[in-house]
């Protein structure tokens, strides 16, 4: 087995230790916790198109939008690198 992030490693040993001292590391548990990383993902931040100075209106600063959609896609990618880290385990 392969070393994990320390992200990655947080999100199982929460997951183990919530299971009262007695789950385990498996690779259904890995399976499962990628699925609910992904499904988290797409609720907190769902995809997005990037946007465009038409998009976001004349309301809107442009650089503003830029910066809430690259925060927001770095949270996105995040959570995915971690949720394939797990399912390659």
């Amino acid at each position: 087995m392969l070393e994990l992030s320390p992200a990655a490693q947080a999100v199982i040993n929460a997951a183990v230790e919530a299971g009262g001292g007695y789950g385990r590391a498996t690779p259904v548990l890995h399976a499962r916790l990628a699925a609910a990383l992904r499904a988290a993902a797409d609720q907190i931040v769902p995809w997005q198109p990037e946007p465009t100075e038409e998009s976001v209106g004349p309301t809107v600063d442009f650089g503003y939008a830029w910066a809430l959609f690259s925060k927001a896609n770095d949270v996105r990618q995040e959570l995915f690198a971690i949720a394939d880290e797990l399912e390659a385990q």
